[in-house]
């Protein structure tokens, strides 16, 4: 399959007719679209627009990856994800919100970057994207957590960290991500 091949993408394309912002947040912003369909038919559409993210795979030299655990209101749990948040401003280059994350979140710092991927969480309803990283060439400085960010962060080896996805203890989205592009470009 050419993943490339764009010649039959007009066919499938639905044009935006009206757009409607239902709710102005801080994080999410909330539209509603009316959208005429290939076959000219119209539908609506409840889009959230967000402003983008950066999420890190920091692995050290003996192959573990660092992890945080913190508190989701919306899903009510605690949950194991690699050091990640949101753009600070629109058009913010994701790679400057992965290097600020990972130090204000978990007091490191990285020598080497390389962008795994830059992926889409929900494209159903949502436009976030977020650049995933791989940091290695690890050294300490200091966390410095914003005022309401309350995490801890340790150390899994990276095949652990594998084995907790296949039991559906890590499922974060941006997480399994980071931690499986991380293996294959670290080549374990």
């Amino acid at each position: 399959m050419d993943f490339r091949d764009t010649s039959r993408d007009d066919a499938l394309r639905e044009t935006l007719l009206t757009c409607e912002t239902i709710f102005d947040g801080h994080i999410v912003h909330l539209q509603n679209w009316q959208a005429r369909l290939p076959n000219g038919k119209t539908a609506g559409r409840e889009i959230v627009r967000h402003i983008g993210a950066a999420a890190v795979a920091a692995v050290d030299e003996n192959h573990r990856i660092l992890l945080v655990r913190q508190y989701r209101a919306p899903l009510d749990e605690l949950i194991w994800e690699v050091p990640a948040g949101k753009l600070d401003k629109k058009g913010e280059p994701t790679l400057d919100a992965a290097k600020r994350e990972l130090e204000e979140e978990t007091g490191y710092v990285a020598e080497n970057w390389r962008l795994l991927s830059d992926v889409v969480t929900t494209p159903g309803f949502c436009d976030e994207h977020i650049g995933l990283y791989l940091a290695t060439g690890l050294s300490r400085t200091h966390a410095h957590l914003d005022d309401d960010e309350f995490l801890v962060a340790e150390w899994c080896p990276l095949s652990e960290a594998v084995d907790a996805i296949r039991q559906g203890l890590i499922r974060d989205v941006k997480t399994v991500s980071c931690i499986l592009l991380a293996k294959d470009a670290l080549g374990l």
